[in-house]
């Protein structure tokens, strides 16, 4: 095999391979004796079929397969020879006019990962903010858990219905003065005030009480799931039959109990444990985070464009899945698209950092093991149906680049680990407000920094302040947009129906697909 490097252009190269066709016709003559045991012909015994007749009667599949298997191993003799390393899945391409029995000419073009000089993991002091448990919150999520324990009495029959009362109803929908599908129900319940139905529903209810009959009038949201009800007015027959009231959940032992529980100090311990588990996780994304600036701040070298291109699209994709459910969906698509340029700093940010991580990790002998890949591929399995699990195992043995990405962040986080124990940590008790804030400060600043790496731009148009989307730390897993706290308050609240009848959450649900992670990502 002749190589020859035709083209070098930062960390973009391409070689020209040349494949003596004796090399072809030696892989072919391999191929025949592979498949002679398994074929069959009139006249002759298994295997025992002669050699030219296999040739004439299946020479173009096993030249085929020939060509292609040298060719694949022809690149990869390459690539070790020229000591390069791919940062993605090198093109290959076959010179036009290629004809059986003469030499072969491959084209093979790269993007190669950058020579990194391993930093030294000594020396590395950081800051460990500590926070405890507040036994307030504890008491105030078990007043939670109880709030949402809720049983009901019914209300006399003159009772009107007010916020956090609960409404039994029938009811007929109507479009058009026509009943449309799936607008009728009996028996139905819903607590005025959570926000479950179409917005306007429930607040009409209120004032309504057992036995009265009314209209309610409501237009279906635009992004209502049934096409032919988008953005429609409707109307709906309701006929209220019981109004009920909340009693008040006692908070004792006989609650924890109720709840499959020992007693009420158990379900206390499991709260704080939770609560302590989710600051641990803050206060290792702080550590994390700076533990990433001083290693962005001491290594500037030039990165796969490739590689920033996807983490960039990543970055986009989930900016604009987040703008499409703010209020002013428009705007903020419109602040996205304005910020792009920094967007990109953030990627090539992202991409450095991980290549970076990851010359730690091979310098250092930090390894995944078989059982954690293992355990990590199950993890993920799951997250789709029985049918299309074994679709998805299939996937990740056929794409070695798919599991490569499905271990980055696990691989990442054992090198963050690996850095944890070799720094100097000092620890620093503070609030959770306190941690909450820096990590706040901290995303502010970092968006300043990506907007002055960024290429100079034309200040874009003033925008509504709500509908922006504050970018978030370059080297974090969460979607880059942060929430005001109303949304997140949201989130966390049931999803709204578009129709008084329930639907299952899953129902509209896309379908999972194999999720692309980007190496570079980090906590």
């Amino acid at each position: 095999m002749k190589t020859v490097e035709t083209e070098t252009k930062g960390l973009q190269r391409t070689y020209e391979l040349t494949i003596p066709a004796m090399d072809i016709e030696e892989r072919v003559k391999n191929e025949i004796k592979r498949v002679a045991p398994q074929v069959r012909m009139p006249g002759f015994r298994p295997g025992k079929v002669p050699p030219n007749l296999i040739r004439k009667m299946h020479g173009e599949a096993l030249q085929a397969d020939a060509l292609n298997n040298i060719v694949q191993k022809s690149v990869d003799e390459m690539i070790k020879e020229q000591g390069v390393r791919p940062a993605i899945q090198p093109e290959v391409s076959l010179a036009d006019g290629y004809e059986h029995g003469k030499d072969a000419v491959i084209t093979v073009k790269l993007e190669a990962l950058p020579q990194i000089e391993a930093p030294s993991v000594d020396g590395i002091k950081l800051e460990r903010l500590q926070v405890e448990v507040d036994e307030k919150d504890v008491d105030e999520r078990v007043k939670q858990i109880a709030a949402g324990q809720k049983s009901w009495k019914d209300a006399p029959k003159t009772k009107k219905a007010a916020k956090g009362d609960l409404v039994v109803m029938d009811f007929v929908g109507k479009v058009d003065g026509e009943a449309f599908e799936g607008g009728t129900g009996s028996d139905m319940e819903v607590e005025l005030g959570t926000g479950r139905l179409i917005p306007g529903f429930e607040d009409q209810l209120e004032g309504a009480k057992a036995g009265d009959e009314k209209v309610v009038k409501v237009d279906f949201p635009n992004d209502y799931p049934v096409d032919a009800l988008k953005g429609k007015p409707a109307t709906f027959d309701v006929k209220v039959t019981k109004v009920k009231t909340a009693t008040e959940t006692k908070i004792d032992d006989d609650f924890a109990k109720s709840m499959g529980l020992a007693d009420l100090n158990h379900l206390k311990e499991l709260i704080r444990d939770q609560a302590q588990q989710e600051l641990n996780g803050l206060t290792r994304t702080h550590m994390k985070r700076r533990l990433l600036d001083h290693l962005a701040a001491d290594h500037a070298f030039e990165v796969p464009p490739t590689m920033v291109e996807a983490e960039y699209q990543n970055i986009m994709h989930q900016l604009r899945h987040e703008a499409s459910h703010e209020e002013d969906s428009e705007a903020a698509l419109k602040e996205i698209e304005a910020d792009a340029d920094d967007y990109k700093s953030i990627a090539e940010r992202r991409v450095r950092l991980g290549l970076l991580l990851s010359e730690i990790g091979q310098s250092n002998g930090v390894e995944v093991s078989q059982q954690e890949m293992n355990r990590l591929i199950a993890q993920a399995a799951q997250q789709y149906g029985p049918e299309d699990q074994e679709r998805f195992l299939a996937y990740l043995r056929e794409n070695p680049m798919a599991a490569a990405q499905l271990r980055a962040p696990l691989y990442e986080d054992k090198v963050v680990d690996f850095l944890f124990d070799k720094a100097e940590v000092t620890d620093r008790t503070v609030t959770r407000e306190e941690l909450e804030e820096d990590l706040e400060r901290e995303d502010s600043v970092e968006a300043e920094k990506a907007k002055a790496k960024a290429p100079a731009k034309k200040k874009a148009p003033a925008k509504k302040a709500a509908a922006k989307p504050a970018a978030k730390k370059a080297d974090e897993k969460k979607a880059p947009v942060k929430k005001p706290a109303a949304k997140k308050a949201a989130d966390k609240a049931p999803a709204k129906k578009a129709a008084p009848a329930k639907k299952p959450a899953a129902k509209n649900a896309p379908a999972k697909k194999p999720a692309k992670k980007a190496a570079a990502k980090a906590d």
